[in-house]
């Protein structure tokens, strides 16, 4: 497939949001289809067997490619043609020079570390994490003689050197906002704690959990990171309907990503792939509007009584924690809102039983509003001495704003609260 893709009209620079419907797809390749057809297969016929061992040279990195020449298809743990639309279409948000899609946001983050920690490195870690994460970092990367070192909120980059010392930092992954408190930290601060460690041979890698604000509110790229990870079941895929996962950036660390991703076989199925395509030509458009829901529900329960704290990226202010990391880095607030209800677990149970509107269910960036506890929940395997430390309480409810009608949320949620 040519890489020359239209971006432009008269000069004119197209965006991401008009991208989405076309870009790196043409209707002639599949008999006039406007949509590109889900490529259900396993395998893909060569032409010669010269063509297949040059596919293979150049999927294994035995060669380099020439002048307008690109690696051909071969078997679809290696490529297939709906996965790599999608990733040539996921770049654009992010800016970055190449992606990789995965069976699930864990399978792209187990993966993409895997390709850079050894046993006897260190990773470093933004606190809290999500509980899949948060559970592989300390009990099976442990298992192979990998270090954790704890990024606390609020420390600094010479903090953190302190705790590392002289031994060898492999990567730096954060959570920004973190899951699930929504509390921030500067991407710049990682990568200035990263280049103290960075060498030719071992880059340290800045990795970031982009998951909270999804592709439309944070480029961490942008401001510092190597690599931008994504549950894209969440606001990519943005239905409760699929299970995915992507990584994104520069050519030479996506390949080494990559190369790991074929062997261990974490690629997302084609019909995955397909399903997220049609998700990406509304992103803009859920995530717009569950963004103008959410700053109407945070005002409403920051407000209320037997709310004792919200944390809420639109509800920052001069002076507040975080405000500074926020205007620095997002460009908008997302759709997540923590809430802490005045009470222990029984009442927040009653408020999560009472909701007829919002769901009860983990996940979050779909289009309905979803409830969940996260001390029982997500965060159920997460030390309890850790959960408390990090403000995981049992009083602690995780909020993603749907795309309802704003007034109909709210309805639900003051009658939920009144019944708590």
């Amino acid at each position: 497939m040519s890489e020359d893709y239209q971006t432009q009209i008269a000069g004119h620079d197209l965006s991401p949001e008009s991208l989405m419907m076309g870009y790196a797809y043409r209707p002639e390749w599949s008999e006039g289809a406007l949509k590109s057809p889900i490529f259900q297969t396993s395998t893909f016929a060569f032409r010669s067997a010269a063509e297949g061992k040059r596919y293979f040279e150049l999927a294994y990195g035995l060669d380099e490619p020439g002048e307008d020449e690109s690696r051909g298809l071969i078997y679809s743990r290696l490529n297939n043609p709906d996965l790599e639309i999608l990733e040539k279409r996921l770049t654009l948000w992010d800016g970055a020079e190449e992606g990789l899609v995965f069976s699930s946001g864990m399978a792209a983050i187990t993966t993409t570390l895997l390709t850079f920690l050894v046993p006897g490195s260190v990773l470093v870690h933004s606190a809290p994490l999500y509980g899949g994460t948060d559970h592989f970092v300390h009990h099976i990367l442990a298992r192979f003689g990998v270090e954790a070192v704890e990024w606390p909120h609020g420390a600094s980059a010479d903090d953190v050197a302190g705790q590392v010392g002289d031994r060898k930092l492999a990567a730096v992954l954060i959570e920004t906002p973190a899951n699930p408190t929504n509390d921030q930290f500067s991407i710049r601060e990682a990568r200035n704690l990263a280049d103290r460690y960075r060498t030719e041979e071992d880059p340290a890698p800045v990795m970031v959990d982009n998951t909270f604000l999804g592709p439309m509110w944070q480029h961490p790229l942008k401001h510092g990171a190597d690599i931008v990870l994504y549950s894209a079941t969440k606001y990519i895929g943005g239905h409760s309907d699929l299970i995915a996962g992507a990584a994104l950036g520069s050519g030479s660390l996506m390949a080494r990503v990559a190369e790991t991703r074929t062997i261990l076989g974490t690629m997302a199925t084609p019909l995955t792939g397909w399903l997220m395509m049609r998700s990406l030509e509304t992103l803009s458009l859920r995530m717009a509007k569950q963004t103008d829901n959410a700053v109407k529900v945070a005002t409403f329960l920051a407000g209320h009584p037997k709310v004792a704290k919200v944390s809420y990226l639109g509800l920052l202010e001069p002076g507040d924690d975080c405000y500074e990391i926020y205007r620095q880095q997002c460009e908008g607030p997302g759709a997540m809102i923590s809430l802490w209800i005045d009470g222990g677990e029984s009442r927040v149970y009653r408020f999560l039983d009472s909701l007829q509107l919002a769901r009860l269910a983990v996940s979050l960036g779909s289009t309905e509003t979803l409830a969940q506890h996260p001390a029982s929940m997500t965060h159920a395997g997460v030390d309890h001495e850790d959960k408390i430390r990090l403000d995981i309480t049992d009083s602690l409810v995780r909020l993603s704003v749907g795309v309802e009608n704003p007034d109909d949320i709210i309805a639900d949620l003051a009658n939920a609260l009144e019944a708590a």
